[in-house]
């Protein structure tokens, strides 16, 4: 899904990057090992791609879910953004370094029901806040907790829908192409 509108902004580089984004591309640069597309534009707010980089570390070293829960859940949040961009990355980074067996990636993006019950009810429970703005019912909350997770879970999906919601949104409005290594999971909106 892509925005009507496009920024025009340029991709930032650390040889071209103004003196507030240098340093968060730096940081950026150590915590993944390059500059992804998203990166290079969402910098142009420096603030935003800060944010966005504490939160998902944030996320990934403290929400007590495994990575392949982490996975789900990011995966989840970006198909329920209609994220084109987040999907497929997540989809790589589900395949190559989280574990995420293929058909429950698959299922996410496919929309469609996941073989295992309790990534099932990970999905459609992230799915659900997403959809609610937050407001999910007591009928929401129960199939999830049921599931064996915590209320403490709750807020650690808060946290990675505002991380994902940061970079959803930035991808819609910049059109930001895929990098190469991400191709072979490239995904589109059915929508």
């Amino acid at each position: 899904m892509l925005a009507e509108y496009q920024i025009t902004l340029a991709p930032q580089t650390l040889e071209n990057a103004s003196a507030g984004a240098k340093p968060v591309l730096e940081k950026a640069l150590a915590q993944v090992g390059f500059i992804p597309n998203m990166y290079a534009r969402m910098v142009n707010s420096p603030g935003l791609l800060d944010t966005y980089l504490n939160g998902y570390a944030a996320f990934r070293s403290q929400s007590g879910f495994s990575s392949v829960e982490q996975e789900v859940v990011f995966l989840s949040i970006s198909r329920e953004n209609g994220c084109e961009y987040c999907v497929s990355a997540h989809s790589f980074l589900a395949d190559m370094k989280s574990g995420v067996p293929a058909d429950v990636t698959n299922a996410i993006r496919d929309d469609s029901p996941i073989p295992d019950a309790r990534l099932q009810a990970l999905a459609a429970f992230t799915r659900t806040l997403v959809a609610a703005r937050g407001l999910p019912t007591k009928g929401d909350v129960a199939p999830f907790l049921a599931a064996g997770y915590e209320e403490r879970h709750i807020l650690e999906i808060v946290l990675a829908i505002s991380v994902k919601t940061l970079s959803n949104y930035a991808n819609h409005l910049f059109h930001t192409p895929l990098d190469p290594m991400f191709e072979g999971r490239r995904w589109s909106d059915p929508a």
